[in-house]
């Protein structure tokens, strides 16, 4: 983005602060990242920096952001929770979601899989909660491990946690008409040999290393690389990711997958 237009962007931001609208800048016009780390890894070889085009996942742990400036600092995207299992839905989604729309940020919703429900029931509950929107991102399910849950410990065999995704992934793509993307762990991904799921663009956790290290030979097009990390806007830590290609591989990916 222009020099001079950066500057009458923050100048916007200014009046906002005053009660005018909040800045906007269209989806798809890619913003350099301006973001901090509260936990800065020395990244050997390839490091998130080296992408043009950065943004963040939020749930109900990020109250309120200042979405306009968020997205000034580089936030190009945001994946926010929407729903868990078959029966949660993220208090801050809908704040989240009408925020991030406001200000220009390519927005998609996710929802976090509970393997003691069933896929259909969580599939619809996911349809029930983010309606269609033009021009949204494709949904996501995120799978991974979740040793804190008080009411579910159940770890399935590999071939049911692929067989069940492969489910939930059918009924979301022909309700929103995209493939879903699919959020994962290293430990999840090696354990359910992920790899198997055809068809599907995954969106991979890894914090300490770049993805082709934790995940060899497989291909993502998001990289969730800090959780501790800091944009203005956004108050306390938050993730941060990049996408894979460059902004006009961007602005291409946006006019396919984006929810017609």
């Amino acid at each position: 983005m222009p020099r001079l237009r950066v500057l009458a962007l923050l100048s916007a931001l200014a009046l906002s602060a005053c009660g005018a609208p909040q800045l906007s800048v269209p989806v798809g016009d890619v913003t350099a990242a301006s973001f901090g780390d509260r936990k800065p890894f020395d990244w050997p070889g390839q490091s998130p920096d080296r992408y043009a085009v950065h943004g963040i996942d939020v749930a109900r742990f990020q109250q309120p952001l200042n979405w306009g400036e968020a997205r000034v600092s580089g936030v190009n995207f945001a994946f926010i929770k929407a729903t868990e299992g078959g029966d949660l839905l993220d208090p801050m989604f809908q704040n989240h979601w009408e925020g991030a729309g406001r200000a220009g940020v390519a927005r998609g919703a996710y929802h976090f899989y509970y393997f003691c429900t069933t896929p259909e029931k969580q599939a619809r509950w996911f349809i029930e909660n983010v309606p269609k929107a033009p021009g949204m991102l494709p949904p996501v399910l995120d799978l991974e491990w979740n040793p804190f849950s008080p009411t579910c410990t159940l770890r399935p065999p590999a071939d049911t946690v692929r067989r069940n995704a492969q489910t939930f992934l059918s009924i979301l793509r022909a309700h929103y008409g995209q493939q879903p993307v699919v959020y994962t762990t290293p430990e999840f991904y090696a354990q359910n040999d992920m790899g198997r799921l055809r068809g599907v663009e995954f969106w991979l956790r890894s914090t300490a290393a770049h993805p082709s290290e934790k995940y060899p030979d497989e291909r993502w097009t998001f990289w969730q690389y800090t959780s501790t990390g800091r944009v203005p806007g956004a108050a306390g830590d938050i993730d941060i990711n990049v996408y894979a290609g460059s902004p006009s591989s961007w602005a291409n990916w946006l006019v396919r997958r984006q929810v017609r």
